[in-house]
């Protein structure tokens, strides 16, 4: 049986168990599962599972951590009285192939003040990405591939 899948089961079992089916209750019993498959990971065969969640985990964190600074940069940025910014579109190279690390790759773009995804190439090789401030295009080349694109590769190999 596929586990995230057994994970997921366990989770609706103990929402149905507590007679509680709100989010935080089925969050507590998909870490509640996840951590009871841990302990019989050897029968179950999960060892790759448990490393596959620990790099998505390190993917949302970087992202939400990556969102708050972002945020910060893009917010002082608006209220100083000269704004000395250029924006401009660059292209990146793509080194994920599937359709959903590069959909996941432009959402985290997307969703990341400052930045937005314009349009992939037909054969998967360059996203474009508009920068509000694109007076470096190398360095947000490297800061979307050092954040975002590595861990993606990383969490779903």
């Amino acid at each position: 049986m596929n586990l995230q899948l057994m994970n997921i089961l366990l989770a609706l079992a103990w929402a149905a168990v507590t007679g509680s089916f709100t989010l935080p209750n089925l969050i507590f019993g998909f870490v509640l599962g996840a951590l009871g498959m841990y302990f019989i990971r050897e029968q179950v065969g999960s060892l790759g599972y448990f490393r596959r969640l620990w790099r998505i985990s390190i993917l949302v964190l970087i992202f939400l951590r990556e969102l708050i600074f972002s945020a910060w940069r893009v917010a002082i940025l608006v209220l100083t009285p000269k704004m000395n910014v250029q924006p401009g579109i660059f292209a990146y190279p793509l080194r994920v192939r599937g359709d959903m690390q590069i959909t996941l790759l432009a959402n985290m773009i997307t969703l990341t003040p400052g930045t937005l995804s314009v349009d992939v190439a037909e054969d998967h090789s360059t996203l474009w990405v508009h920068a509000l401030d694109c007076s470096d295009p190398e360095a947000a080349k490297q800061d979307i591939a050092r954040m975002f694109e590595r861990r993606i590769m990383e969490a779903f190999e």
